[in-house]
């Protein structure tokens, strides 16, 4: 059983701990880089970024960073986390990873979204009334670009094109593209209906809850005609890894609760987070994947068996951290944490 691991992120730009430093967004996006380079460096399977126009999160154009990951790296894949597909133009998006994939050489892939952060929508003119409608056509749209080289499309909000070739062309065949959900049963039912593979965000309450979800998507698409190599899913959690268990959990509570808080300011559903709360996510039932190699290993070991997963991307981190802090995180990650976690799967 093969288990893929990586690193998914933001470009977290919030106030450090105990200082009133604030990384720039220029400087956080040269850090991803050389993270994207120590992350290959130390085996890791993938690294994901993903679009946002706010503040508080750096990347407003994940593949620009990926481009320049590529071009120093030589194993990892490289993606989205995602790629807001409903405020954007799927010929560009194809385009764009197209060309990653040809500097990486066949490594690069595109992970699709609805987008939980609207910023995009009134940013490039969109109506957020046609929120699904604009992820269904745009995701069709660029299935169908995928598929051949001459795209006809008749556009209802997207737009029309007559016959019009599409390049460059992507150097892996079957260009990979994930759909990304929250956990959305509907989402899930299309995802599966279109046999492409699925990646959840499982970043809060007992992750358990996506099993069913999980058998779902599975057996849906099994219903649809796709095999089980088609039928791949994914996860992403929060998380941090210290050589000392304590010491981890007590240094990714300031990060993450701010991060918590800036979001929960412009949302209705969310709540800033406390520390019982942060507390409990750590803990064995949990979403978060906090501690030592040892303890964050056996919980992403329980995570991929409990949801049948393919890939485990590990959010790394989520409010700002000192860059050599993430460093050597990214290092545990790859040189302990994987090898205890492909161990356990060999042969199953």
């Amino acid at each position: 059983m093969k288990i893929e691991l990586g690193i998914s992120t933001f470009g977290e730009t919030t106030q450090l701990e105990g200082t009133d430093q604030t990384f720039s967004h220029a400087e956080r996006i040269r850090q991803l880089v050389a993270e994207i380079e120590l992350a290959d460096k130390v085996g890791l399977d993938l690294y994901a970024i993903g679009e946002h126009h706010r503040e508080d999160f750096a990347v407003s154009a994940p593949e620009i960073v990926l481009a320049a990951g590529a071009v120093n790296t030589k194993h990892i894949r490289l993606s989205s986390a995602v790629t807001i597909l409903s405020s954007i133009d799927p010929v560009r998006v194809y385009q764009q990873y197209a060309t990653i994939d040809a500097l990486s050489n066949g490594r690069a892939e595109i992970m699709a979204g609805r987008g939980s952060f609207i910023e995009s929508f009134p940013l490039f003119g969109y109506d957020l009334a046609d929120y699904e409608e604009l992820f269904n056509e745009k995701l069709d749209m660029l299935l169908a670009i995928r598929q051949d080289t001459n795209l006809t499309w008749h556009g209802k909000l997207a737009q029309s094109v007559d016959n019009r070739p599409v390049y460059p062309r992507a150097v892996q065949e079957d260009f990979p593209i994930w759909v990304a959900t929250g956990g959305n049963p509907e989402s899930t039912i299309r995802i599966a209906e279109k046999g492409l593979p699925i990646a959840y965000a499982t970043i809060g309450g007992n992750p358990k809850h996506f099993a069913r979800l999980v058998r779902m998507y599975k057996e849906i698409g099994a219903l649809n005609g796709y095999s089980p190599e088609q039928l791949k899913v994914a996860a992403h959690s929060w998380g941090w890894i210290e050589a000392d268990n304590q010491a981890a959990i007590d240094h990714y509570f300031y990060p993450t609760k701010q991060t918590v808080d800036n979001i929960a300011r412009g949302r209705a559903h969310w709540s800033e987070m406390t520390k019982d709360q942060y507390l409990a996510s750590v803990g064995p039932d949990g979403a978060m994947m906090v501690g030592d190699p040892k303890a964050v290993a056996a919980k992403i070991i329980q995570h991929i068996e409990t949801l049948q997963l393919d890939r485990f991307m590990l959010h790394l981190p989520l409010g700002s951290m000192p860059h050599k802090a993430i460093l050597e995180a990214i290092r545990l990650y790859g040189e302990e944490v994987a090898p205890i976690v492909k161990a356990h799967f060999e042969g199953k």
